[in-house]
């Protein structure tokens, strides 16, 4: 961290204001609307909205918009964010002020895993049929640690995040992530189960996967878990994946191998009937990636009959200079999940 004198002098004179510390100290711990702060802290809506202004001026916080709310949060990046979290090791965090505020903000999140549950709860017959019919979570995220190896993650962006799940499944890899969907429902389905297990250096927005609200080159990890088979131009997708992923990152596809359950075109709404090896690799080179990769997911034998088979596909973009394609393996998972 390098600041000059000016610079360390106004972001200490912005954070050292009581309401704004306070702010500050709440954003560190997720995602929250204006309208969740006015409830903490008992303050107008234009005097939080001041705060914010000048917290977010100085480079302390962030602002993104779903919809008609906008979402804060402390700020993953840079050296005021980097001091405002080192101010905030050095807080009491018995100091009665901030303990009420935690105890408030507790009581939002509560609420809000509430509607996301009542939401999830409508829909999760539909989602535990889909679960039954491919191999575990538990089985795609041991596939994943292993084609993903112990390489650090800088930022990882999970696309078509849904629930969250793949945040999750990668928690201990990244440093800090994005997740991106387009129903505002599962957005607040996944706020909730960050909340539950804790996890604050990853949040989700609400975003167009064909046109990504972000910035080239910012992501050394994506991610695509089952979404391709819904869209109607999957190749577009991984056009928009590779926009954002920086030189040397990793783009990994998850989804179904080609199967012929013709019933869930209609019943869930699946727009492909899976993806072979060669079409999604070709896709993926298009756009400059290599392929490194290829695992099989079969389903458990007692379960061949009915089940989908999960294929995972591992690409890398080239480095400052371009890298030739390479031949890659096929591997098949086949005895890991054997029952």
């Amino acid at each position: 961290m390098s600041l000059s004198l000016d610079s360390l002098v106004g972001i200490l004179k912005t954070a050292g204001e009581p309401t704004r510390f306070r702010l500050i100290a709440l954003l560190a711990g997720g995602d929250l609307t204006v309208s969740d702060l006015t409830d903490i802290l008992g303050q107008s809506q234009p005097r939080i909205s001041r705060h914010l202004k000048l917290l977010a001026e100085e480079g302390l916080i962030e602002r993104y918009q779903e919809g008609a709310w906008a979402y804060f949060r402390l700020r993953q990046e840079g050296d005021a964010a980097i001091l405002a979290r080192n101010l905030l090791q050095s807080v009491d965090a018995g100091d009665p002020v901030l303990a009420r505020d935690n105890e408030r903000l507790q009581a939002v999140k509560r609420t809000r895993a509430e509607r996301a549950q009542a939401y999830f709860s409508r829909n999760a017959s539909e989602w535990d049929a889909l679960r039954r019919l491919h191999v575990s979570d538990t089985d795609v995220e041991a596939a994943l640690l292993r084609v993903l190896g112990e390489e650090p993650v800088d930022a990882l962006l999970d696309l078509g995040t849904g629930t969250g799940l793949v945040l999750k499944m990668l928690e201990a890899s990244y440093r800090r992530a994005v997740g991106i969907d387009a129903s505002r429902d599962m957005l607040a389905v996944a706020r909730a189960n960050l909340d539950k297990d804790g996890i604050v250096k990853a949040s989700v927005r609400h975003g167009d996967i064909f046109n990504l609200p972000l910035e080239a080159g910012d992501f050394d990890l994506i991610t695509i878990h089952q979404v391709l088979h819904f869209l109607d131009e999957p190749e577009r997708a991984i056009t928009e994946a590779a926009r954002v992923l920086r030189p040397g990152g990793r783009l990994v596809v998850v989804d179904l191998a080609p199967h012929a359950f013709d019933y869930l075109r209609d019943e869930h709404a699946h727009l492909r009937l899976g993806f072979s090896h060669q079409t999604v690799a070709e896709w993926l080179e298009k756009v400059g990636l290599t392929v490194s990769d290829v695992i099989d997911l079969p389903p458990k034998q007692k379960e061949a009959a009915s089940a989908l088979t999960v294929t995972i596909w591992l690409a890398h973009a080239p480095a400052e200079a371009a890298v030739p394609a390479r031949p890659y393996p096929v591997h098949s998972l086949l005895s890991e999940v054997v029952s």
